[in-house]
């Protein structure tokens, strides 16, 4: 960790751009931790902003403290970037507790200004307003001119969030490699034609992507702008997710709303395949509340809507226990705002725990639920 001090302790000025913590140890607790240099009263201070669960907190530090907090935080996270006008610095800890630090010289030096010093200042997306990508003109979400549609403001926010959970797992990957990824129930796309444009065209990655959906109009259709905009990397197929066979090897997996035990398909496949990395917003949990029996649950079970939800949120804790028992560190996310879909739980799964057992399977059992990832996991 002292290398990592002393790197860091160079960086913490009026040219720093940001720091970024990110993959916690832990569950639950801070998720996420950015700071950067702000500007108090003409007096210089770092401004750190923790995100926990749904809540972002603000606090304004000196240097010294700036600095104390940092390697603070590194105890309970894996990984941390910073960025200024003189470099890029990264940092990896390994659960034995082993720090690699990279430092490269190329920073923003082609930016047209240094760091934005301003103490309040607009949020800044990864896909900026202003200027216009083209898979988001055609889909409506932007005027040719760059501007958001006042109506689509809330998928332009999401596609951004989900950009930002992917930003956090790229040290996953080398910069080398062809990423291989499926998109199971892709739908129309926004979000499968983000992340290759994110990926591909903003970050240089070579990626394969693959979305597959039942519906063959919507299929054609993506298939069209993909070859529109010159995007060779992404294909759409026509197939069910249960019966996909299309793929021996797979980097990554997405499934983004696939409804009701079709996510568990998709995670199993993941699985099968040894995927690096598994997004997955599930969608319409009804398994769980056509089987939940408990006595102590009696008195909360018989108001249907309180059940469905319980249900619901049951599911999904069910497939991340399991998914962490097959060897992946599991979080449950917020997507997006509760005002704009009750389906908001977003879940990531990064390979690389030791596979143990959680107990989920004697909850499952006391509450006489038996989900069909639990089945396919069992079928050996």
């Amino acid at each position: 960790m002292e290398e990592l001090k002393a790197k860091l302790s160079g960086m913490l000025s009026d040219k720093l751009y940001q720091v970024i913590i990110s993959n916690p140890r832990e569950k639950g607790g801070v998720q996420k931790v950015k700071i950067r240099p702000v500007l108090v009263k003409n007096e210089l201070c770092f401004q750190e902003t923790k995100t926990i669960g749904p809540q972002v907190f603000h606090e304004n530090l000196s240097r010294e403290e700036a600095l104390f907090r940092i390697m603070e935080h590194m105890s309970a996270f894996k990984q941390l970037e910073a960025e200024s006008t003189e470099g890029k610095l990264t940092a990896l800890v390994s659960k034995k507790g082993k720090v690699t630090v990279k430092l490269s010289a190329k920073g923003k030096s082609n930016a047209k200004s240094g760091p934005d010093l301003s103490h309040n200042r607009a949020k800044k997306y990864i896909l900026e307003e202003g200027k216009p990508v083209p898979f988001l003109v055609e889909l409506g979400v932007q005027t040719k001119e760059g501007a958001i549609v006042r109506s689509r403001y809330d998928k332009f926010r999401q596609i951004n969030r989900y950009l930002e959970f992917v930003e956090d797992i790229l040290p996953v990957f080398e910069k080398d490699e062809c990423i291989h990824i499926i998109d199971f129930g892709c739908g129309k796309s926004y979000l499968t034609f983000a992340l290759y444009y994110y990926l591909h065209e903003l970050k240089k990655y070579q990626v394969s992507i693959t979305g597959l959906d039942l519906k063959k109009d919507v299929i054609a259709h993506c298939n069209s702008l993909a070859q529109k905009y010159g995007y060779s990397g992404l294909t759409f197929l026509h197939g069910d997710i249960a019966k996909f066979e299309g793929a021996n090897a797979v980097d990554m997996v997405v499934t983004l709303h696939a409804c009701d035990t079709a996510t568990d398909y998709a995670l199993k496949k993941a699985v099968d395949w040894g995927a690096k990395v598994i997004f997955s917003v599930p969608c319409c949990q009804h398994e769980v509340n056509a089987q939940i029996q408990s006595a102590d649950l009696a008195p909360v079970l018989k108001y249907g809507l309180i059940k469905e939800r319980l249900s619901a949120l049951l599911t999904d804790a069910i497939r991340a226990n399991l998914l962490e028992e097959a060897g992946y560190e599991t979080q449950i996310l917020e997507f997006i705002d509760m005002e704009h879909t009750p389906k908001n739980i977003l879940i990531r799964a990064v390979k690389g725990r030791e596979k143990a057992d959680t107990g989920i399977g004697g909850l499952t059992n006391t509450l006489g639920v038996n989900t069909t990832l639990q089945k396919l996991f069992d079928e050996k």
